[in-house]
């Protein structure tokens, strides 16, 4: 009988109990567990005593009592379009490290690549209230995200943004990552040269291709869009782009993918169709993902820098919340950097 009463105390212990057993008040015992005890002077020595008598009792406070008592909720949405894409799920992690660190409890969502859940997504996140949202878009629409930001809701885009617009925007300089692939395909030797692009209208497909015709009419080559195939930036695409080109274009000695799922499609194709890596077709791609270093033949790729990515949205939205007025700079471009690995090589001979 006794354990069943201190099984009960325990389940319904109230911050009043938890004040009670360390001897102090109530506004004391939520202060100290609410970390505010330097703020308010409390001594170590009574803070400590706070949180183990809370600790013995089983006190869990109340989230909700909290949000009411504060008007907050302590929420950030975040928002991607694949989670299977290991880009994005890193940096929806560093968003959540970023976002627990400042006291913030992340919540995750995936668009599956439309427009439409993605707005169905966002009015979902604001109706939990919501106190800040990191989204990584479709990025062919946008109007839904200025909307929400017009709302007075901090918002920071993500990778596929938007040029020339009001949002706080964070992504890769994805000129530059292409022609430095591109570059490092001439340099061997490479001509043809096959391109898997990601979503069509989005901006770091739009970007990418750019990167590409500028760095062939440097060279004098000539740009043939009959050598750009694909239309996603998902394995699935790589390897129906990658076949496509390599059948009509049997002469292609590289492919210059624009997603790391690209180049793992094209690998597959290669593979299908009797092409070895990097002897007879160099693959370089634009991502950098932990365990690519460590395939059969390491692929070089064009590294983004996703800590970053994330970090410098967290900081954002953060810096939104804390003064209520977005940045004055709205485009923040991360740089890239090449990884020279094994899959690009000489133009057979």
């Amino acid at each position: 009988m006794p354990a069943q009463k201190l099984k009960k105390t325990r389940a319904n212990s109230t911050l009043s109990d938890v004040a009670k057993a360390a001897g102090v008040s109530a506004s004391t015992a939520s202060r100290a567990l609410n970390g505010l005890a330097q703020k308010y002077r409390i001594s170590e020595t009574t803070e400590r005593l706070v949180k183990e008598s809370a600790e013995r009792l089983g006190f869990r406070p109340s989230q909700v009592a909290r949000s009411l008592r504060l008007q907050r909720t302590g929420l950030l949405g975040i928002v991607v379009p694949d989670l299977a894409n290991p880009f994005f799920s890193a940096i929806a992690r560093e968003v959540t490290v970023a976002a627990e660190l400042g006291g913030f409890s992340a919540i995750l969502a995936d668009s599956g690549g439309s427009v439409k859940k993605e707005r169905e997504l966002i009015d979902q996140l604001q109706a939990r209230h919501v106190e800040s949202l990191v989204v990584c878009p479709v990025g062919l629409e946008f109007d839904h995200l200025a909307g929400a930001m017009q709302r007075g809701l901090p918002l920071v885009a993500v990778d596929r943004c938007q040029a020339n617009s009001s949002l706080v925007q964070v992504t890769s300089d994805h000129l530059a990552g292409a022609k430095l692939a591109m570059q490092l395909l001439l340099e061997n030797g490479h001509r043809r040269i096959g391109v898997l692009q990601g979503l069509p209208g989005t901006l770091p497909t739009e970007l990418r291709r750019q990167g590409v015709r500028e760095t062939l009419a440097q060279a004098g080559i000539p740009f043939d869009p009959q050598l750009v195939a694909g239309d996603q930036f998902s394995e699935q695409a790589g390897y129906h782009s990658a076949r496509e080109l390599l059948t009509t274009s049997p002469d292609l000695t590289a492919l210059f993918a624009m997603s790391t799922p690209n180049a793992f499609g094209a690998c597959r194709a290669a593979s299908e169709l009797g092409l070895r890596i990097p002897q007879d077709l160099s693959l370089l791609c634009f991502d950098d993902v932990a365990f690519v270093e460590f395939m059969k033949v390491p692929l070089t790729t064009i590294a983004q820098d996703v800590p970053e990515l994330g970090r410098r949205a967290a900081k954002l939205v953060t810096e939104q919340m804390q003064t209520g007025n977005p940045p004055r700079k709205k485009m923040h471009k991360i740089p890239v950097k090449l990884m020279s690995r094994a899959s690009v090589g000489k133009v057979p001979s």
